[in-house]
């Protein structure tokens, strides 16, 4: 499992109001993403707002983040987006009431990696 941080900054014309407004208007469009498992919208007050992403493999991340998707985001925000990718070793799930453990996708010596 990957995790994606996406961040950028907000322009002065989307504030806090407009910006959960155009998450809440976008979150359904997000259900037939291919390899992803949840997207938690994300904004702060320091200006900075994003995603935090959870995917099933870094490959359908990386698809994801190219073509229409960042053209939308660089034009409606102005930059490129902060991304970076965490492999997940573990997950507790209390809504669930689970712990999983993840085995590793690739070994940390591997040359191709």
């Amino acid at each position: 499992m990957i995790t994606a941080v996406v961040r950028y900054t907000l322009p002065p014309q989307i504030d806090h109001a407009a910006c959960r407004e155009h998450f809440h208007m976008i979150a359904p469009n997000f259900r037939g993403v291919t390899g992803l498992i949840s997207k938690h919208f994300i904004w702060s007050e320091s200006g900075w707002a994003g995603g935090v992403y959870q995917w099933e493999r870094i490959e359908d991340a990386t698809a994801f983040y190219t073509g229409p998707w960042l053209e939308g985001i660089i034009q409606r925000y102005g930059m490129k987006p902060q991304i970076d990718f965490y492999e997940v070793f573990a997950l507790t799930d209390n809504t669930r009431g689970k712990v999983e453990l993840f085995e590793e996708a690739v070994a940390p010596n591997d040359p191709s990696r």
